[in-house]
């Protein structure tokens, strides 16, 4: 994330040990960051207060806020640019607001770049019209970007053979896993013996990677 108090730190972090970082576009949560301008935080809280609402804000877009967006998506790529020295070849979103309709149909989203799809869920787990919709937004993403093949939460751990499900589709498809080690649960799991006995065999990308590479 740009803007926030401790980006700077964390960019010089990233550049001096090689990191892979990517941009996570902020429309939710308030910059912390002190510098910020007067201007953009108008236009953050515009559109925060429009996404924060109600959860069902974000499937439609507001024509009214469509510069307020343009304006906050410009302002953290150049931010990014600025902290990184290149722009961003990868970008997802806080809350995954990257995927509202305003950023999607807006097109706000450099073309080309690597882009977090949503998560996927099968038949049992979400219902045909939250699938369906799902299936609708992935679709138009991939007209302009280069997405994974899935996009699975490691949460929850039980029952053991989701996990091993999801582990099983890397063999043959891109699979991003997204997890939050901050939660003391997911980060014993990933540190244990059990993890690194699962994975032992699969094969790992070195990098963010999309269709076509291991991940």
């Amino acid at each position: 994330m740009v803007f926030m108090q401790d980006s700077e730190r964390a960019a010089q972090i990233a550049l001096e040990r090689g990191i892979d970082a990517g941009l996570h576009l902020n429309f939710t949560s308030p910059f912390s960051a002190p510098s910020v301008s007067s201007e953009l935080l108008v236009h953050h809280e515009r559109v925060a207060a429009y996404l924060r609402r109600y959860r069902i804000n974000q499937a439609f877009f507001h024509p009214g806020l469509m510069r307020s967006f343009d304006y906050v998506v410009a302002a953290q790529l150049e931010e990014y640019a600025h902290l990184y020295g290149a722009p961003p070849t990868r970008l997802d979103g806080h809350h995954h607001m990257h995927l509202c309709a305003n950023v999607l149909f807006g097109a706000l989203m450099p073309a080309g770049t690597m882009v977090r799809r949503n998560f996927s869920f099968g038949p049992k787990e979400k219902s045909f019209l939250n699938r369906r919709y799902r299936q609708f937004v992935d679709e138009r993403l991939a007209q302009r970007h280069r997405l994974t093949d899935f996009f699975f939460s490691l949460a929850p751990l039980e029952p053991v053979d989701r996990l091993q499900n999801i582990l099983a589709l890397s063999h043959e498809s891109t699979v991003e896993l997204e997890t939050h080690p901050g939660v003391p649960e997911e980060y014993r799991f990933l540190t244990g013996d059990e993890f690194l006995r699962r994975i032992r065999d699969l094969p790992l990308a070195t990098h963010y990677a999309g269709r076509g590479h291991a991940h």
